[in-house]
């Protein structure tokens, strides 16, 4: 692809983030493009999450964009923010486009939960789980991880090494909601919330903005940051059933990221070997492990093995995830944090830098329609 991210930044992550999501949003592109060293004028392009309230022409309008050329909208919330590059790279690639901005803006800690707003009848896929008590995101993915443990023996410990390892890279953040470290110890004391999944196994529900600004590789070589080149990206489903409940037959615990990883390999030329560290969405610490085995970094079922046998930390594990501390202790918004964390990285300013990073894959959720992201130099 013909696309570089050239600018990021993000709010600080809080319970109660002061001002509107168009002033939020406004305010978060306007840093990602000084980053970049650019203008809202140089923007011809925007893509968004589709659960991002914020209108484009509104967006445009406020910032000073003259001609808005192409914008998109990506779905399935945990789903979409690598789609989100996906199609930017895409566009830009193709000529639609020359400098496209992706944004998001969570202000949920301090509102409403949608599945809490439920009465009467429910439709689509929620049908064949709410009457029966999978109302949460948790419940659901709490079903998947009591079957990943009948299949393959995974334990919720394993789950706590996720954990744990998330939280050690997030004591070294200043930006993280969570720096106090924990152990395996807290993690298997910490409250059921629907078993076996613990607290400590839950992401934060926070408040963030972030947002990130792809141009092409010709006119990045003028920016003001280190570039990382969007070397494959991709959008999957797998042969999925349904959505949050994706395992099925005749290849069990086969998730849409199996379909990711075997588009988005091909798409790099490059394997599981070549990844120097990976950003793994972590709404929930068994998506993690789910991701480790769909993208090829252990067989199928050692998913918990490999945490616990403390390949995830930095700085001497074999594969350091989240160095930032993710989803679980660093804030939660989707993901966008994981993309500006493999930025950070490619540009040797993480807080946990790894040594020598060449390639870092971002994922999202595994649950749902997924995406993937390789990013370079």
């Amino acid at each position: 692809m013909q696309a570089a991210i050239v600018g990021v930044h993000q709010t600080p992550f809080s319970a109660n983030l002061a001002g509107s999501e168009l002033a939020l949003a406004a305010q978060v592109i306007c840093a990602a493009l000084r980053d970049a060293g650019l203008t809202p004028r140089d923007v011809d392009g925007l893509v968004k999450n589709a659960m991002e309230d914020t209108e484009e022409h509104a967006l445009a309008r406020s910032l000073g964009i003259p001609n808005l050329r192409w914008f998109s909208q990506v779905p399935y919330g945990g789903g979409a923010s690598c789609g989100m590059v996906a199609q930017a790279a895409a566009a830009i690639s193709a000529g639609l486009a020359t400098t496209v901005v992706l944004w998001r803006v969570r202000k949920r800690a301090s509102g409403g939960r949608p599945w809490a707003q439920r009465t009467g009848a429910v439709e689509g896929d929620a049908q064949f789980g709410a009457p029966y008590g999978l109302s949460r995101p948790s419940d659901q993915v709490a079903l998947l991880m009591r079957r990943h443990m009948v299949e393959f023996g995974s334990t919720s410990a394993q789950l706590g090494a996720i954990a744990v390892a998330c939280r050690a890279h997030a004591a070294r953040n200043p930006r993280a909601l969570k720096r106090q470290p924990v152990t395996l110890a807290d993690h298997q004391a910490s409250r059921p919330v629907s078993e076996p999944l613990r607290l400590l196994d839950c992401c934060l529900e926070s408040d963030a903005a972030a947002a990130i600004v792809l141009t092409s590789l010709e006119r990045a070589r003028d920016t003001a940051q280190r570039a990382a080149r969007v070397v494959a990206a991709t959008q999957a489903t797998g042969a999925q059933v349904g959505r949050m409940l994706d395992w099925h037959k005749p290849f069990p615990l086969e998730s849409s990221g199996v379909a990711a990883a075997a588009a988005l390999y091909r798409h790099a030329g490059i394997g599981p070997d070549d990844i120097d560290c990976a950003q793994l969405y972590d709404s929930f610490t068994p998506f993690v492990l789910f991701a480790l085995e769909a993208y090829g970094f252990c067989p199928r079922g050692d998913g918990g093995h490999f945490a616990a046998a403390g390949h995830l930390q930095w700085p001497h594990g074999r594969l350091p995830i989240n160095t930032h501390g993710g989803s679980l202790s660093e804030g939660y918004v989707q993901g966008m944090n994981h993309l500006i964390e493999a930025v950070r990285q490619l540009r040797g300013t993480s807080t946990c830098q790894v040594a020598r990073v060449d390639h870092v894959l971002v994922t999202s959720s595994t649950s749902v329609p997924t995406s993937a992201v390789i990013l370079g130099h």
